[in-house]
C-alpha cells in the first residue's frame, strides 16, 4: 500500500497518462526502447515506496519513474545533479514542498531552493505558453534532467502537458546525427557549448522546428552562424533555478545584441532594483525559498520578500520595448585605476572571432596598487587566430579594457550546467601563478 496521494502534481499526471494512453511517451534513443504513456502509468505505480527524502542519482527512464512516485507518494525529491552536496543532513520540516532545486553556485555555495507543486506547474505552463512547445515536436533530450533547466523544459511538459521525450545518450556529435535521422518535427533544448559543437561539424538540422540555448550567455557570432548555413534561429532562453524561466528571445532573427536575454515569459513581470541595477523576478514560478542543510537551524526557510517575487544578481536594464539586456553579475565588475569594467563586454568581443571556441574574463590583484586588478582572459582557441586578432576584436572598447594577461588554455571549457564560473578559472589562474614563482 502506498501513502495518501500529497502532491497534486501525481492526479494530472494521470489524466495526461488516461488522455494520451498508447502514444509514445518516452524515448531512449541508445536502446531504440519506448515507454507509451499507458507503460509509464503502469510502472509508476508498480515502483517501491519511496522516502519522505527522495535523493535521486538516477538517469534516463529511471529518473522519470523517481519523479512520478517521488509525487505519488508525496516526497520530496531531490535529483542529484552532480554538485557534491550531502543530503544526508537536510531536515525536512515541511510537507507542503515537493522538490529541491540546487542552484548552480556560480556566485558562491550552492544552495537548495523548495517548490510546492503549483510553482514547478506554473514554470512549466509558462515555458511551453511563451515557446509554443507541442506535442506533436517531440523534445530531443540532451541536457540534464536534474538541473531547473531540463527538468522544467523536458521532464515537466512531458509529465504535465504530454509532450513526448527522445533520451539521447550524450551530447556528441555522431549522437545527435543518429537521432535527426527521422521525419518527425522535432524541440531540441541545449546549451552554447552544445550548438558550438555540432555547428563546427556542418550539423544537419532539418527535423529541429524549435531550437533553444540557455544554461549560459548565447554567442551572438553563433547563433548568426547556425541562422546563415540552416536558416535555423536559436532562442535564447535566460533563467534560474529560484524562479525557473525568465526570459525567452522570441524574435525570428538572429539577435544583434549579445546582452539580449529576450522578453519575459508569459506570467512574468521584471523590474530593476533602482538601488542595486539588478533585475527582480514575480512569477507564480518563484520558490519559497532555501532549505538550509543544517538540522540545527529551527527554520529552515529564507522566504523571499512579498512572496513570489525574488531578485537576483544579475545587474540588467529593460529597453523602450520591455525586452531585458543583461549587463554582467553583482561582483563581477572589475576594477582598473578607478574604472568599472564589465568582463562580460570583452566575452562579447572575443566570442565573435572565428575559432574562439569559449573563453572567461576576470580581474586579479595588480601589482600597482594604483590600478588594483589587472585583467585576465583565459580563452580557447582553434587554429586560426593569434593574439594581434584577438586585440584588433577589442580595438572598440575603451583603453582599460585591454587585457593585461592572455591565458591560452585548452582545458578550459564550460561546467555540467553549460555555466562558465568567474571564480573557478581566477582560483586556476592565481594558482598557477603561484606555481611558477
Amino acid at each position: 500500500m502506498h501513502p495518501p496521494l500529497a502532491n497534486p502534481l501525481y492526479p494530472q499526471w494521470l489524466a495526461v497518462a488516461e488522455a494520451r494512453g498508447r502514444e509514445i511517451a518516452l524515448r531512449e534513443l541508445a536502446s531504440g526502447r519506448d515507454w507509451s504513456f499507458v507503460e509509464l502509468r503502469r510502472l509508476a505505480e508498480q515502483a517501491p515506496p519511496c522516502p519522505k527524502l527522495l535523493h535521486s542519482a538516477a538517469a534516463g527512464p529511471d529518473f522519470v519513474l523517481d519523479v512520478l512516485r517521488s509525487w505519488r507518494d508525496g516526497a520530496l525529491l531531490v535529483p542529484d545533479d552532480g554538485s557534491g552536496m550531502d543530503f544526508s543532513r537536510l531536515a525536512v520540516t515541511d510537507r507542503n514542498h515537493c522538490h529541491l532545486k540546487i542552484t548552480s553556485g556560480t556566485t558562491g555555495m550552492p544552495r537548495c531552493a523548495m517548490f510546492r507543486a503549483e510553482q514547478l506547474a506554473a514554470d512549466a505552463a509558462q515555458i511551453i505558453t511563451t515557446m509554443g512547445l507541442r506535442a506533436d515536436w517531440p523534445n530531443v533530450g540532451v541536457i540534464s534532467m536534474a538541473h531547473s533547466y531540463g527538468f522544467s523544459s523536458l521532464v515537466l511538459p512531458l509529465l504535465l502537458h504530454g509532450i513526448p521525450l527522445w533520451l539521447l545518450e550524450n551530447p556528441l556529435p555522431e549522437s545527435l546525427r543518429r537521432a535527426l535521422r527521422t521525419d518527425r518535427s522535432l524541440t531540441l533544448p541545449a546549451v552554447p557549448a552544445m550548438w558550438q559543437a555540432w555547428q563546427q561539424v556542418d550539423m544537419d538540422f532539418s527535423p529541429i522546428r524549435l531550437a533553444i540555448s540557455a544554461g549560459a550567455p548565447l554567442p551572438v557570432a553563433l547563433e548568426s552562424a547556425v541562422f546563415h548555413r540552416t536558416g535555423l534561429k536559436i532562442h535564447n532562453f535566460f533563467g534560474s533555478s529560484e524562479c525557473g524561466g525568465i526570459a525567452y528571445d522570441r524574435t525570428d532573427c538572429p539577435r544583434e545584441q549579445a546582452s539580449l536575454a529576450g522578453t519575459p515569459l508569459a506570467g512574468v513581470t521584471v523590474a530593476i532594483d533602482p538601488t542595486t541595477d539588478c533585475v527582480k523576478i514575480t512569477s507564480a514560478a518563484v520558490a519559497d525559498g532555501y532549505l538550509h542543510a543544517d538540522p540545527a537551524h529551527d527554520d529552515a526557510f529564507e522566504v523571499s520578500p512579498g512572496g513570489r517575487s525574488w531578485q537576483s544578481q544579475d545587474v540588467a536594464r529593460v529597453d523602450e520595448e520591455g525586452a531585458l539586456h543583461l549587463l554582467g553579475r553583482a561582483g563581477d565588475f572589475i576594477s582598473v585605476a578607478g574604472h568599472k569594467i564589465r568582463p562580460a563586454l570583452i566575452e562579447d568581443a572575443l566570442q565573435r572571432v572565428a575559432g574562439v571556441r569559449g573563453c572567461v574574463v576576470f580581474g586579479v590583484p595588480s601589482p600597482n596598487a594604483i590600478r588594483v586588478e589587472d585583467v585576465v582572459v583565459c580563452v580557447k582557441l582553434d587554429s586560426g587566430p593569434d593574439l594581434p586578432m584577438l586585440k584588433n576584436a577589442l580595438k572598440g572598447l575603451p583603453s582599460t579594457y585591454m587585457p593585461r594577461h592572455w591565458w591560452f588554455c585548452d582545458a578550459f571549457q564550460p561546467d555540467a550546467r553549460g555555466k562558465v564560473s568567474r571564480h573557478h578559472w581566477r582560483q586556476q589562474w592565481l594558482t598557477q601563478q603561484a606555481r611558477q614563482e
